[in-house]
């Protein structure tokens, strides 16, 4: 049975919202163990929904074990620390001063295991803000994505988190660079969120100064879409929405082959369309329209056109590629069925345990408590003193819908 290239390995997870959970998420796709070590509150995407847990958590915590500590009593930096000295890599996302007053910094871990792989994802790395906090829309918005991404004319965030899951990627890579290298100095990692959206960035950045220089004069603001005629949404006969891509002379020549356009040789180049921008989007606009969304991506697709449908996020995994190859994993929480996609390698995923739900807080804390030594009444000692927190089983996660059936959705989902 393959468990997974990291089977064998522990990790020990101090995260809230998404990079490090994201990070570890991956990491216990992987075949790694993942122990979740949370506040006696839990971390804060348990909360998000009603009351209770978010997308995010179901999607990013399955597999994992709780464990829920005080860390801020003795007796809970004491479990901590053993913890620390039997396993293999820490993961966290605490701001800077937290880390420190937890004991959870690289020199404090690694005094206890000199071979820990110790990677903090922070708001910022080295530089005058390093100490300060940094979230996902922060780093959006300093990074320029936030500025030409605009609702009504004020800038927004992205809908999904990008930078904040970039970061747990980018953490995967450097967790796993170290496990292959023999420098200590790899096993100390520090990634900042800032940093990250700078590399994301990079493209428009660039373009920015490319387009600056060539115009003579400062260009500010990245296009949310290429400036390209015919690349972008359009809405079908029967109002369904399909995205189109024609990056080149070949793509328009195969779009209107595909869709009875007369081929003009004033339209043969793409200076020739970005000239005639307004008649070219109305030509794609009333091809489009012309014809319904099956007998139209029939044609685009015998032509090698690239397009997709603009789907909803209840439809996603509804279409017929995601459901194909065992692409997901479905589970049940709370007296709810979820259906969540997989880490998209499927000969690097672990088999066992790939399907199981994300845990209720504090749900393994027993276990791991007597897993590291300790006794019947030294547990149940440690609980009464509120230093470590067992789960309720019989606590109700979610709060019924109103009688309009609308959810209590906040920030951070």
């Amino acid at each position: 049975m393959n468990n997974g290239v990291l089977a064998g390995k522990t990790i020990l997870e101090l995260g809230s919202m998404i990079a490090a959970p994201f990070a570890t998420h991956i990491l216990q796709q992987m075949g790694a163990t993942v122990i979740k070590i949370e506040p006696p509150a839990g971390e804060t995407t348990r909360k998000l929904v009603r009351g209770g847990p978010s997308g995010s958590y179901l999607a990013f915590n399955r597999g994992k074990k709780s464990l829920c500590l005080d860390l801020q009593s003795e007796q809970g930096r004491t479990v901590f620390n053993r913890l620390v000295e039997g396993c293999d890599i820490i993961v966290h996302n605490l701001s800077p001063s937290a880390a420190r007053k937890l004991g959870a910094t690289y020199k404090d871990c690694a005094k206890r295991n000199p071979e820990i792989i110790f990677c903090h994802i922070k708001g910022y790395g080295a530089g005058p803000l390093e100490e300060e906090v940094a979230s996902n829309p922060i780093a959006e918005a300093a990074t320029g994505v936030m500025f030409s991404n605009r609702v009504d004319g004020r800038p927004s965030r992205l809908g999904p988190s990008y930078h904040d899951q970039f970061a747990g990627c980018y953490a995967v890579i450097a967790v796993l660079s170290a496990l292959l290298s023999n420098d200590p100095a790899k096993r100390n990692i520090e990634l900042g969120l800032y940093e990250t959206g700078l590399h994301i960035a990079a493209r428009d950045l660039l373009g920015v100064q490319l387009k600056s220089q060539l115009l003579g004069r400062p260009e500010t603001e990245p296009s949310a879409e290429f400036s390209i005629p015919g690349y972008g949404a359009y809405e079908t006969k029967d109002k369904r929405w399909i995205y189109l891509v024609m990056l080149t002379d070949d793509h328009w020549r195969r779009f209107c082959a595909a869709t009875d356009i007369p081929p003009d040789p004033a339209l043969q180049g793409l200076r020739d369309r970005r000239r005639a921008r307004p008649r070219v989007e109305e030509m794609v606009t009333r091809a489009v329209a012309a014809h319904n969304f099956e007998a139209l991506t029939k044609k685009l697709s015998s032509h090698g056109i690239g397009f997709t449908e603009i789907l909803s996020a209840d439809k996603v995994l509804e279409a017929p590629q995601a459901k194909a190859a065992d692409k997901t994993s479905a589970f049940d929480f709370g007296d709810y069925d979820f259906t969540s996609p997989d880490f998209p390698i499927p000969p690097l995923l672990r088999s066992e345990g790939r399907a199981d739900a994300p845990p209720l807080l504090g749900q393994n804390t027993s276990e791991i408590l007597k897993n590291l030594g300790y006794d019947d009444d030294a547990v149940d000692a440690m609980l009464k003193a509120g230093a470590a927190v067992e789960a309720n089983r019989d606590k109700t996660l979610w709060s019924k819908p109103s009688q309009t059936g609308q959810l209590d959705r906040r920030a951070g989902d």
